[in-house]
């Protein structure tokens, strides 16, 4: 599903407008009539006998809102428009809605200042109220007037919609100046906006609905920012050939681990194995060797590195033995580690996910050109301080603009990343930017990043293909951010059934694990259980 832009929705609009001769009243009705359906389906009769209040701005997001009071109205629902701008300020559609909603029953009222919505409130109680005020194209911060109505809603109100997105949110950045509308659920015009996903814009847009109004289908796919569907997740789950043997299914190979840090490379060479591979190893510096063998589950092979660098010839001989390597859980920052990081950049011919003190070894000012000759592809998997930090950006900076710096980074040194947060973002060689949005505070617990690691070495050395030299690059590529994208789906699914399960205070990195079974099941139940072969 694709996610748009302030400058793209506007691009959106004028040509479906000029090339589709679509009359701009008629999106407006089909706004109201979208909107209405959705409010209506989400309240059922729970709130039928209800006063519903709308907020309503000058503009045409006010304009939408008046619209869909008066469908609401029409369809059996008491609803209330409260217009918080002087009559001389609010633009002609809204002064037309205005009309046509009075018509069809809907209270209008002109607010002249916050008391008269509160002396409404403490009357009326009044539990479901509808955002209408300003749209995408926001101009922060905004009148005092219109945060103390914010503050007071946000305080009052059971149910809250938002129509496009939240009052106080910016349409790029998903910033605020202030508080700003906490919706329940945010009802997007024809597009998911970049800011539903990005800052404050993620905590307050709720659950988004997006309204079909009629915007041609073919301009759906022009876009580059999409949001990852299980629908198709569902399509990217390989089918098992039910007599292959171990080797078919990939020999994964996990580096890290240091003194004190041996759980992150064996949580993450168990997500590896537990993600379907035939084989994994997992290697650490040769004084931690014991410690990784206490923490490891039988199924999984073992290796160490030697401290002294001039024994690595051997381990970087047999690098090319394995499908994928996972390098950086627990590594340690050091210049030894670095110099490991840089062997298996330089010397190994197949996907390689780049994670935590891997990361941190490296900078783009110093490793760009590493990056660029190799010949097969890499994932890097940052959170947000490791992206500032490799890139040599200001935290801040990334905060504000992650799409734009993402994009960025991926241009220079042409690897996928993988931005990891409440919402992630996956920075695709293809030039496309994908979301993952699924929430969960019990996934802000230690090793959860490793298990993401080790699911992503297991998915992508099980696709031989990625590591075929007989294929184009673009193939490989392609195949490869197909897998990367299905791991980092699956790895939230696996956080929601944990969370189900465990509760989001008591879940650990081991329950995400634990719950891959289930987030494999939910797909496999979408397309029926593939048995035969490929």
């Amino acid at each position: 599903m694709r996610i748009v832009s302030t400058k793209e929705m506007a691009k959106i609009e004028k040509t479906t407008y000029e090339e589709y001769f679509f009359d701009e009243r008629l999106l407006m009705e089909n706004v109201a009539i979208q909107g209405a359906k959705v409010i209506q389906s989400l309240l059922k009769e729970k709130f039928l006998g209800e006063e519903i209040i709308f907020l309503i701005g000058r503009g045409n997001n006010g304009a939408d809102g008046l619209g869909v009071a008066r469908h609401l109205s029409n369809n059996g629902f008491r609803c209330r428009a409260f217009i918080l701008a002087a009559e001389n300020e609010v633009n002609d559609e809204v002064k037309k809605q205005m009309k046509m909603a009075s018509a069809f029953h809907v209270a209008v009222n002109y607010i002249e200042n916050s008391d008269q919505i509160y002396s409404y409130f403490e009357q009326m109680a009044p539990k479901v109220v509808v955002d209408c005020i300003f749209g995408t194209g926001v101009i922060l911060p905004l009148s005092n007037f219109i945060y103390e109505i914010i503050e007071y809603v946000n305080d009052n109100a059971e149910v809250i919609f938002a129509m496009d997105i939240p009052t106080g949110i910016e349409g790029d950045t998903g910033l605020s100046q202030g508080r700003a509308i906490e919706a329940d659920y945010t009802l997007a015009v024809g597009y998911l906006k970049l800011g539903h996903y990005v800052a404050t814009g993620a905590r307050c847009s709720g659950e988004v609905k997006v309204l079909d109004v009629g915007f041609p289908k073919e301009i759906d796919v022009q876009g580059d920012k999409f949001l990852l569907l299980p629908e198709q997740m569902v399509k990217l789950v390989r089918a098992r050939d039910l007599f292959a043997d171990k080797k078919v299914f990939g020999h994964a190979l996990v580096i890290g681990g240091s003194h004190g840090l041996t759980g992150a490379a064996a949580m993450a060479s168990s997500a590896a194995l537990r993600v379907g591979s035939g084989l994994v190893t997992v290697a650490t510096w040769e004084p931690q060797y014991q410690e990784l063998m206490d923490r490891l589950i039988p199924e999984v092979m073992t290796g160490y590195i030697p401290l002294d660098t001039g024994k690595w010839d051997r381990l970087i001989q047999d690098l090319n033995k394995y499908s994928s390597v996972v390098i950086g859980p627990g590594l340690a920052r050091s210049t030894r580690a670095r110099r490991l990081v840089l062997e298996v950049l330089n010397n190994f011919d197949g996907p390689v996910v780049i994670d935590a003190d891997a990361i941190n070894v490296l900078s783009l000012s110093e490793d760009k050109k590493v990056f660029n000759m190799r010949n097969a592809p890499t994932v890097l998997t940052p959170h947000f301080g490791e992206f500032a930090k490799f890139a040599g950006i200001e935290y801040e900076e990334v905060s504000r603009h992650p799409v734009k710096y993402l994009k960025e980074l991926v241009d220079e040194i042409n690897c996928t990343v993988v931005l990891k947060g409440p919402c992630t973002y996956i920075g695709s060689t293809d030039g496309n930017v994908y979301f993952n949005y699924l929430p969960n505070d019990g996934m802000a617990t230690g090793g959860v990043g490793d298990v993401l690691a080790g699911m992503l070495g297991g998915l992508l050395g099980q696709d031989a293909q990625i590591k075929e030299m007989n294929i184009s690059l673009v193939d490989r590529y392609d195949l490869f951010n197909r897998n990367v994208a299905l791991s980092i789906y699956l790895h939230s699914l696996a956080g929601k059934f944990a969370a189900e399960k465990f509760g989001v205070r008591t879940m650990s990195a081991g329950s995400i694990i634990d719950s891959l079974s289930q987030a494999f099941d939910a797909l496999d139940a979408s397309i029926g259980k593939v048995t035969k072969g490929i």
